[in-house]
């Protein structure tokens, strides 16, 4: 289950809903932030960053607060990798990411295919064919490689990049974006902030973020819906 599902069943408002996905690590629901509103909503959203009047360095924790997902779903949050594996092994999704800086210009990057391994694979990102705005920041350096935090050093560089950059991503040698870094003002040093360089460089952080995923098949499923039940 994930938010298009939600969609479905009339609930065409954004805001927090209780889901069951298929692939669940542990018994239970999840409660996530579904945007209703984004080209046709059933988004399921697993990242936000935003002035939230958070410290910097709220994204700054280790392994097992990224595993099990941390934060406000109203606010600044991390949906969680075991969520976030669960749901996305349950059928073929799409990612988005849309972008804001601080002069209140939007961009955004769209992936055709993304999941993530589970735990015993370090949640491995993958993340294919780029469309959008932003330039490919992701897929070009991060598809293939294993998540990393301030305690778990996974990635290719000689350096510890989680904690060279302060933030938990799946890094290689090191990154080309870092959505989950430091929060700062627009300029930032050796691209500890909130990055995505193909838009804004390694130099300037980004005022706001939103990771969410959404079915492959919603097109048709939401086509094939009872429209006055939305």
């Amino acid at each position: 289950m994930d938010c298009d599902e939600v969609l479905q069943c009339g609930q065409n408002r954004s805001g927090v809903y209780q889901i069951w996905p298929r692939n669940r690590v542990m018994v239970g629901g999840v409660h996530v932030y579904c945007d209703m509103e984004t080209s046709g909503g059933g988004w399921t959203v697993i990242q936000r960053r935003g002035d939230f009047k958070r410290p910097s360095d709220f994204f700054l924790k280790p392994w097992q607060n990224y595993k099990t997902g941390f934060g406000d779903l109203r606010r600044d949050f991390w949906l969680g990798n075991d969520n976030i594996y669960a749901i996305t092994n349950q059928k073929k999704y799409y990612l988005r990411i849309d972008l804001f800086d601080h002069a209140n210009n939007t961009r955004y990057a769209f992936y055709d295919q993304f999941w993530l391994d589970n735990e015993s694979h370090h949640y491995k990102l993958h993340a294919y064919d780029y469309s959008g705005d932003a330039g490919d920041s992701l897929s070009r350096t991060h598809d293939g490689q294993k998540f990393s935090t301030i305690d778990r050093d996974n990635d290719n560089s000689t350096h510890h990049c989680a904690q060279r950059h302060k933030g938990a991503w799946w890094y290689a040698d090191c990154h080309s974006s870092n959505l989950n870094g430091m929060y700062n003002s627009e300029k930032v040093k050796s691209a500890d902030g909130i990055i995505w360089s193909t838009w804004r460089g390694n130099s300037e952080s980004l005022k706001m973020t939103e990771m969410k995923i959404r079915p492959m098949d919603f097109r048709s499923s939401f086509l094939d819906m009872d429209i006055d039940a939305v």
